[in-house]
């Protein structure tokens, strides 16, 4: 299978001034991300909250500026575009957003929320409004709820019609950005069920970015783990579940509870110690290494390149290089 998206070496940090308006350093919010996006696949992106998450799915469609990288779209390095060519790549890539009280304008119609994606790109008011009839009920809300307003559904319906605003420009690719973290656990499973099923229905390609990892797991054919903006592990779903080497990934499958009865977790590796450093001042070296119980003296002076562990299966960590295959931690 292809990839529809690729990106390489994507970095962003963010300038930091003291109250006299004095730079004082700068946050490293994501440092030298690479991954693949397969055609018709799903990516799922996992990590603590500040691990640069949302600020990777702001640089993919360049709401924010990437320092360094590239990102390609089916070939073509997005951030070398301008303009028109630009505004093209963002209705291909649409992004759902976490909070779905806010993502909508609160003085339009459901309908129009939806169809105003279209108007804005030059649709007749007339066409928009009936293609957004058929995304409200491809999301599972029928047409007596166009003429409400946002105020009078509940965040369930919310999400459903953020979902049917990005759908309705057709994209190949819709990031969704914690699009399930502000639900109940109940509606979660239904938006969830959801985004399965228009995945399969329009052949779309998803990056699902989460922190929960049981949601993750659910849906993703592959996932990437980050930490302190860089890619500490990445391979297949299954893979990842059921044989996590880094330490960190180790960590947050330990922390993570089970769906299954009676069990506390998902698995019983060494759990994460310590507090999250600032990005601020973030370790040198490896990153995670103020963290991990597993550290050496060159955690501190040297990255870890990423290293395969099995198919499409790589981990960024210096016990699993050349002749260190025997420690694997467990």
């Amino acid at each position: 299978m292809d990839a529809i998206l690729e990106v390489s070496s994507i970095s962003k940090s963010f300038p930091v001034k003291s109250g006299w308006g004095k730079a004082k350093g700068a946050v490293s919010a994501v440092k030298e991300v690479s991954f693949a996006l397969q055609e018709q696949g799903t990516l799922g992106i996992v990590g603590e909250s500040g691990c640069g998450k949302s600020t990777l799915a702001r640089l993919l469609l360049r709401l924010i500026e990437p320092d360094a990288g590239e990102v390609r779209f089916r070939g073509n390095n997005i951030l070398e575009l301008k303009d028109s060519e630009l505004q093209q790549i963002r209705q291909s890539m649409q992004m759902v957003f976490q909070n779905p009280y806010s993502s909508l304008n609160p003085k339009m119609t459901i309908l129009d929320n939806v169809a105003f994606n279209l108007w804005v790109n030059g649709q007749s008011k007339q066409e928009a409004r009936k293609r957004a009839h058929y995304y409200l009920e491809a999301v599972g809300l029928p047409s007596s709820y166009a003429g409400r307003y946002p105020h009078s559904l509940s965040g369930g319906q919310r999400q459903r019609v953020a979902i049917a605003r990005a759908l309705i420009l057709e994209p190949p690719i819709l990031i969704a950005d914690e699009a399930v973290s502000a639900l109940d656990k109940s509606v979660q499973a239904q938006v969830l069920n959801l985004f399965q099923d228009l995945k399969k229905e329009f052949s779309l390609s998803l990056l699902f970015i989460s922190h929960d990892l049981n949601v993750v797991e659910y849906m993703s054919d592959e996932v990437m783990v980050m930490y302190l903006g860089t890619v500490v592990e990445k391979g297949p779903a299954d893979r990842l579940y059921s044989s996590p080497y880094h330490p960190y990934t180790q960590a947050l499958l330990n922390s993570a509870p089970s769906m299954e009865v009676g069990v506390t977790t998902l698995n019983k590796h060494t759990p994460i110690k310590g507090e999250l450093p600032s990005p601020l001042n973030p370790p040198s070296g490896c990153r995670f290494r103020t963290r991990c119980n597993f550290a050496e003296e060159r955690c501190a002076h040297q990255v870890p390149e990423p290293v395969k562990v099995g198919p499409g299966h790589e981990v960024a960590c210096f016990l699993y290089e050349t002749g260190h295959e025997a420690r694997v931690v467990s």
